[in-house]
Order: C-alpha cells, then structure tokens, then sequence
C-alpha cells in the first residue's frame, strides 16, 4: 500500500483530488484538517511526518484569495504559504519521502508577458503588483522542489493552474475569486430581482478557466508519469508544468454567461473606478497535452456545475 498524505484536503483542489485517489486500489489516504495540523508550524510537521511517514505528499493546502483579500491581508499571504511550503517539503523530505507533488498559481509569471504564457516566462519580469506578496510564495515552492530534487535527488514536482472554479469553492463575497463571486452575485441579484449588476473594471481583462475536476485529473497525470517522461518536458531549474483550458474569455464575456447560466436578466454595468487587474493571462500547457493530458470540462458546462454546488451548500 502506498500512504498518500493529501495537504489541504478540505479545500477545492484538494478534495477534488481526494475524490479522485479514493478510487484507486493499493492506495491509503492520510489526512489532517487545519485544526488537527497547523502547517505553519514546523514542530507540528516534523511530529507528524515522524509518526505517520507518507510515502508521497501532495501539497495543495494554502491561504488563497482574491484581488481585494490579496490587497488587504498581503503579510498573511506572504508568510503563511511561504511557511506552509517550507515545513512540508523540508519535513518530507527529512522523513524519507521521496514523491512530491505541490499546487501552485498561474500568478506566478510576470504582469507584462508573452501570451499564451510559457513555462519559461518565470523571473523574466515584474508580478502582478494586487497580488505579489501571494506570487513570490507560489514562486518560492517551485525553487524548493527544484533545490530539494538537485541537492537531495528527491522526485518533488511542481503544477501552475489558471484560474480554478467548481464544487468546493470559496463563494464569501470579500475574498473569493472572479468566478465563485459572479456565481453568487448574480444569483442574489436574481434573486432580488434587481434591475443591474455593477462589475469591477472594465470587463476587458481576458482570463483563463479550469474547472476543478480537470485540476485533479492533471495532477494526479502529473503525479504519475514515469520520471524519465517528466524529465523530459522539464528542466533541473525549470521543473514546474502549467495546467489549463487552453482558451481565454473576457470577464464581461464571462459575466453574461454566468448571468445566463443562472438566471439573472438584468443590466450588467461597470465600475471604473475599480482596478482591472492583469489585461491578460493565458498560459500555455502545450508540454502537458504533448504528454497525453487534456481538460474535459466546457466553460459552460462548469459553471452550471459550480452553481449546483452553490445552490447545494450556500443558497437559501
């Protein structure tokens, strides 16, 4: 049997991806929720590694959020995720496990780059300044697992989503991200039966979607390619993958989908007063579909399904 320690397992990802290994044969599952193992403190890790020794890890615990939680609470942000990727990845690896896979974001790359955005593009420009400090931690757990693997020969692999959205997500309305807080707002707009929707910004930005789901199948692919194949797509100190549609939408786009989806019939405005945000942010993932793996989930048909979950667990 091989014991899987699965780090935030109650959070969108990493249920989905729980959901996923309970189907698997020859596989015990460990997990702990944040009241049981508080990953930012390192005794709290080493005690655990030490008891329970996982033969692999699969780091998808961090403290996330949108623009307005990232502008508000960046020393949060920072420090949290930073000390949740430092404690995981050096206790595996000083308890003897040598398979990793850690979660990070497509906020990852510069604010001004090239698009569809490579691999490559790491370190080759400014962030995103709303949302930077969150950034400089996603970027610190790639140049963790990379270190580890040169200095150590582990096998720690890294996985950059777009935008994620579907069941499990977090639909507060102060710090949830584009397609959670659409969902909602439009739904209690609907609801009400208001006359309009005031959207931030200019609606012009583009983003890329990925439904959750196909999340969790990509990074279970990932988890389990052979390391030759990995090798092969990846360099030493270039080692992390991206994960997406392959297919962007601008979010005023998206806003009129989600409306219809839904059911709100309103107007939908702007407020310009409002920051907009990166114009654009389409990653490519041609390394990944060259290895075989490809989304599932249409836009439509994910957002349907997140506003099931929605209407499930937080409507009425």
């Amino acid at each position: 049997m091989t014991r899987i320690f699965v780090a935030g397992h109650r959070g969108m990802v990493g249920s989905a991806i729980l959901r996923q290994l309970q189907d698997r044969d020859g596989v015990t599952l460990i997990t702990r929720t944040s009241a049981e193992l508080d990953l930012t403190e390192q005794a709290a890790v080493r005690a655990f590694m030490a008891a329970e020794r996982p033969d692999a890890v699969i780091l998808a615990a961090a403290k996330v959020g949108g623009i307005h939680a990232n502008n508000t609470y960046p020393a949060e942000f920072i420090h949290r995720n930073l000390m949740i990727e430092c404690n995981v990845i050096h206790e595996a690896w000083a308890h003897g496990v040598t398979r990793l896979l850690q979660l990070g974001s497509s906020c990852i790359y510069p604010r001004e780059t090239c698009q569809p955005i490579r691999e490559d593009a790491l370190l080759t420009g400014p962030l995103e300044p709303t949302n930077e400090p969150y950034a400089i931690a996603k970027i610190a757990g790639i140049k963790l697992c990379e270190s580890y693997n040169r200095q150590y020969g582990t096998d720690y692999r890294s996985v950059m989503p777009s935008n994620l959205y579907g069941p499990g997500d977090n639909f507060d309305p102060e710090n949830s991200h584009v397609m959670p807080a659409l969902i909602r707002r439009f739904h209690e707009a609907a609801h009400d039966d208001l006359p309009e929707v005031v959207m931030w910004g200019t609606g012009t930005p583009r983003r890329e979607f990925l439904h959750v789901d196909d999340m969790a199948r990509a990074s279970l692919f990932v988890f389990d390619l052979d390391r030759a194949a990995y090798d092969a797509q990846t360099e030493p100190m270039l080692s992390h993958l991206n994960v997406g549609s392959g297919t962007d939408i601008a979010i005023g786009e998206l806003a009129a989908m989600v409306a219809e989806v839904v059911g709100y019939r309103g107007r939908i405005t702007n407020d310009l007063t409002r920051p907009d945000g990166t114009m654009r942010k389409l990653m490519s993932s041609d390394k990944l579909t060259a290895m075989g793996w490809r989304p599932q989930v249409t836009l439509r048909e994910g957002i349907a399904d997140a506003y099931r979950w929605f209407l499930a667990h937080h409507a009425g």
